[in-house]
């Protein structure tokens, strides 16, 4: 098959199963991604396998674009004007990145087969979430991130982290918007390094930016970094002595990795969690929230009622233990599919448009829906929101049989029959009270 590559572009032959960037990069897994729809007065683009939008992240030294087809992923970089730039040395350093952050010496193809062989569930969904993977960031960035993301969403997570970086970094680079857009050109700035953020006055002003208590969260967190192992940038990695600490956590027990950042200012044990999977290479951990305690009890017979209710450590490594049995090795990876899922953003993901592409974006042109999943603590979550989650539910998708000690409840996951597309939510109700649609008359992912 023959590529056309983007202007300016390199090309890594790379299938949409094993990434994809509408999905990984819009969950709530990163909150420092520009996203940039790709405009053509050519409407065949949608279904040609031509890219449909742009994604940029500012690291260090340079802006990493990427761009992806059902069966390549495009990559550039754009350096500052003053940088001394050799061309094949850089963009072979931003493909050692690309492999390194989406982690792709793993075969998720692979894990896709072998968790769908063990759950029921997760093969009712698989193809339509394909490609989400852990992205491995850096670690510094990351729990600065999680810090935010207490009793938050996305939306202002993202804010505030872009906020961060614009006052605390200064811009690396400026760089316009793709050809076609009508969006203005826009300076990138670094994430901000633990000495920047560690004075007692970054408080303060984090406050005015409107972090709320989470800024005394992150100044404290980053002096405490600081003051124990010092500000002195290392010139060979551009880090700073904390930030290559934070990295050797990765060689730390998952025990012992949790310990450690636990004892940060505004680091419970799902925060902690969360970066133990997202940065430090503890692939089997589970973050625990509201909406995952309930997938746990409505798909995999979690006793209990899957009403928001007070998380303690007895129910939080109960739910840690049931999902792990079923998912393996790799069960934070399979925890993040159904968790995508279950976003209210990708509540149309993958279902058939007349123009859907099997790239296709969840709904919204940015990851600033306000999804709170990754940010709600488990007792702080409403009720009335899992009452209304409960008056939606889907009919129930048909599958192969659930393995022994699985327990099978109505599939709550956003699908449609074929039956139903076309007609109001309305109708849709009143025909199911007359029995016209039968419960397992939904999509069912291709065997």
């Amino acid at each position: 098959m023959n590529v056309v590559v983007p202007a300016g572009f390199r090309a890594l032959p790379l299938p949409l199963a094993q990434l994809s960037l509408a999905a990984v990069l819009k969950c709530g897994q990163s909150f420092r991604w520009s996203i940039f729809p790709l405009h053509s007065s050519d409407k065949s683009v949608l279904v040609s396998g031509t890219p449909t939008h742009e994604y940029r992240l500012c690291l260090r030294d340079r802006v990493v674009c990427l761009r992806q087809s059902p069966d390549v992923l495009y990559y550039r970089s754009v350096f500052p004007p003053t940088a001394i730039v050799d061309i094949e040395v850089q963009e072979a350093e931003t493909l050692a990145w690309i492999r390194d952050y989406f982690q792709l010496d793993i075969d998720l193809m692979a894990l896709y087969e072998q968790w769908s062989t063990m759950d029921p569930v997760f093969h009712r969904l698989r193809d339509r979430f394909e490609g989400i993977r852990m992205l491995r960031q850096d670690p510094f960035e990351n729990l600065i991130s999680f810090i935010c993301s207490s009793n938050n969403n996305i939306t202002r997570i993202t804010k505030m982290v872009k906020s961060l970086c614009q006052y605390y970094s200064p811009p690396l680079v400026s760089i316009p918007p793709p050809l076609g857009s009508t969006l203005d050109e826009e300076t990138y700035h670094p994430f901000p390094p633990p000495s920047v953020l560690s004075p007692p006055e970054v408080s303060t002003k984090l406050r005015a930016l409107g972090f709320g208590y989470r800024a005394d969260f992150i100044q404290r967190t980053a002096a405490m970094l600081v003051g124990a192992h010092g500000r002195s940038m290392n010139p060979n990695t551009s880090m700073e002595p904390s930030e290559e600490w934070l990295a050797t956590l990765r060689t730390m027990s998952t025990a012992e990795a949790r310990i450690e950042l636990l004892k940060f200012v505004g680091v419970g044990r799902k925060v902690a969690d969360c970066i133990l999977l997202m940065s430090l290479d503890k692939r089997e951990v589970i973050p625990v929230d509201t909406h995952v305690h309930q997938i746990a009890v409505k798909h995999y017979g979690l006793r209990g009622t899957a009403k928001a209710t007070n998380m303690n450590p007895k129910l939080y490594d109960e739910v840690c233990a049931k999902l792990a049995a079923v998912w393996g090795e790799y069960a934070g990876w399979a925890h993040s599919v159904l968790f995508t899922s279950d976003l209210k953003s990708f509540a149309s993901y993958g279902l058939p448009s007349p123009l859907a592409t099997p790239f296709m974006t969840p709904e919204g042109a940015s990851p600033s829906s306000g999804d709170s999943l990754l940010a709600t603590p488990l007792s702080e979550a409403s009720t009335s929101t899992a009452s209304n989650k409960r008056k939606r539910k889907q009919p129930k998708v048909s599958s192969a049989a659930p393995q022994k000690g699985h327990v099978e409840v109505e599939d709550v996951l956003p699908k449609l029959s074929l039956d139903e597309q076309g007609h109001s939510l309305a109708e849709r109700v009143k025909r199911r009270r007359r029995g016209r649609i039968p419960s397992s008359g939904g999509i069912s992912a291709p065997t």
